[in-house]
């Protein structure tokens, strides 16, 4: 199975394409990358693998298309069975990475659009609860290194995004989000996630990711003025 052609239709910034290709390094799986011109050029092959939401990332292996990334993270750890283990073994465990990584999904990030789509008062009470979901968030990483304990896993990998996007969302909004005596965990495991080799060989240039973050947050502030 290993061997079967694999493609990830992503787009260069995204966070979320970075989760399916972090999954597929860690189970030593080769696969071809195709970059989306987003959001106005997508491809043919994009909208005929995921004609329902038509957005990125989308896992293509023997042909057949998986979306949405956290789906996609599962799907790859069940489909190469072998070796790293992305999921927990145990059922308990296991369920309870679903829920935490569906809390970062639901909660952690819409927080954090929240901060970074606002203004004033409506801004600083966003970063507020923000940092009151990253405080719940940081209760299930103690007495651990990463959410997945002394390796990561599909929280760490779901949450991936904080490590980078949230220090270059606080210098564009010019307001401290993740401090290190309020939250001395999440702050130790970001500094520990951008050490990984994973994660600095996949990571996108950040100062283009910042300009590309600049210019989404002038454009989402001229159509809600």
């Amino acid at each position: 199975m290993a061997g079967d052609k694999v493609k990830v239709f992503g787009m260069w910034a995204s966070p979320f394409a970075l989760r399916v290709e972090w999954a597929l390094k860690l189970k030593g799986v080769d696969y071809e990358y195709i970059n989306e011109d987003l959001p106005h050029n997508k491809s043919r092959e994009l909208l005929q693998y995921n004609p329902v939401t038509q957005k990125i990332p989308v896992l293509v292996h023997r042909g057949k298309a998986v979306a949405e990334s956290s789906v996609i993270v599962e799907y790859i750890d069940e489909a190469w069975g072998d070796g790293y283990s992305i999921m927990p073994r145990d059922p308990f465990e296991r369920a309870q990475a679903r829920f935490w990584a569906k809390f970062v999904e639901d909660k952690c990030l819409q927080g954090c659009f929240e901060v970074f789509s606002k203004t004033g008062e409506e801004q600083l009470k966003a970063v507020k609860e923000l940092q009151e979901r990253l405080k719940t968030l940081e209760e299930y990483l103690e007495g651990k290194k990463f959410f997945g304990g002394e390796t990561i896993g599909l929280v760490d990998i779901v949450a991936g995004w904080i490590p980078s996007w949230i220090p270059i969302i606080e210098e564009i909004v010019g307001i401290k989000i993740v401090d290190e005596e309020e939250l001395p965990l999440i702050y130790a495991w970001m500094h520990d996630i951008l050490e990984l080799d994973l994660v600095k060989k996949t990571m996108p240039p950040l100062d283009e990711v910042k300009t590309h973050m600049r210019n989404i947050r002038e454009d989402v502030l001229r159509k809600t003025n």
